[in-house]
């Protein structure tokens, strides 16, 4: 049988991905690629699981009642739709609006260059050897500038430069100083919790929480530019899962700086709990958020909301962790929710 044409059928233009993604699975478990190939497409129609779902999540290596427990893309799109008004997502897609909508979580002084003067710039950067320019839409840390203002000739030149419609920047952020704790685990980057919460009858929920971090120089904690991301039990303050990646190779201990993972202690918890569950009751119509949190010296501060949040982090698989995933946590708030 060829599983190529029968992926052709099916999917489309994705059969390059398909195809690697059975042979991946394959000639890491030696599994039939004509039964993976079918059971891909099983999952896909019983569990709303895309074949990106199927490996990242090793659905290969699970049961049906195990599988049944997954929030799998097409199931979590679904949540999206439910909780959150599709006509407010402006108000995390662009950084300005989102930043003055927030501004009384943001622990930062921030700036919307639609609202700024040369006066006013130099007013803002008095004191500061370096700052971020953001985009006002973008993802993954694209677009985004850590800017030394020792590398300008004058303040007029700088301000030119991140006045230029070219560079595309819509706002100027402080440099956020890291808590010692957070930082050392990975210096370059800001690393972040992400805290997703669900409301339900008008009080917040927190669904789960990583820890992620930067890596091989990168100034951004994305798992997109190399960076790692561990579960996190906001109870206990601490890692408790491997550093996974996006290319699915996983970690014990930072490969930067050789700290273990699991154990690894971080601080202002309570706060950190008090923080995104007052900020998602801001938006009544918005229910569903994961919200990105970093630690300063005098506590957390909210770095961004996703209004799409993330599904897959909570569910990546750590060994000899029940398979488990976040489908009975959401039933508790939603009963109803398949």
């Amino acid at each position: 049988m060829n599983i190529g044409y029968l992926a052709r059928v099916i999917f489309g233009a994705r059969i390059g991905k398909l195809n690697n993604v059975v042979k991946e699975i394959h000639q890491k478990t030696g599994k039939n690629r004509i039964e993976l190939f079918f059971d891909i497409i099983f999952c896909s129609f019983k569990y709303g699981a895309g074949y990106n779902d199927y490996i990242i999540f090793e659905f290969y290596n699970m049961n049906a009642s195990q599988r049944s427990t997954y929030l799998t893309r097409l199931k979590n799109k679904k949540l999206v739709l439910r909780l959150n008004d599709q006509s407010l997502c402006y108000l995390f897609d662009e950084k300005n609006v989102f930043d003055e909508k927030f501004k009384e979580f943001l622990g930062r002084e921030v700036i919307d260059l639609a609202h700024i003067n040369f006066e006013m710039f130099e007013k803002f950067i008095d004191g500061k050897e370096s700052f971020f320019a953001k985009p006002n839409v973008g993802e993954s840390g694209k677009g985004i500038e850590k800017i030394k203002v020792a590398d300008f000739n004058s303040l007029k030149e700088l301000y030119d430069y991140i006045m230029n419609p070219k560079k595309n920047f819509g706002v100027i952020e402080e440099v956020i100083v890291q808590h010692e704790q957070a930082a050392k685990i990975y210096p370059f980057a800001l690393n972040c919790l992400r805290v997703v919460t669900l409301v339900n009858e008008g009080k917040a929920h927190i669904l789960y929480a990583v820890f992620k971090m930067g890596n091989n120089g990168h100034f951004v904690d994305n798992l997109e530019n190399g960076g790692l991301a561990c579960h996190f039990d906001l109870d206990k303050g601490e890692i408790i899962g491997q550093g996974h990646t996006s290319s699915l190779v996983n970690y014990d201990s930072h490969p930067y700086t050789n700290i273990p993972f699991i154990g690894y202690k971080l601080p202002f918890m309570d706060e950190v709990k008090e923080l995104v569950t007052k900020a998602a009751l801001v938006v009544p119509d918005f229910k569903y958020v994961g919200w990105d949190v970093c630690l300063t010296p005098n506590g957390p501060a909210i770095v961004e909301g996703n209004n799409y949040p993330a599904y897959d982090f909570p569910q990546l698989p750590d060994p000899d962790k029940p398979r488990i995933g976040l489908l009975p946590k959401i039933k508790e708030f939603l009963p109803d929710f398949k």
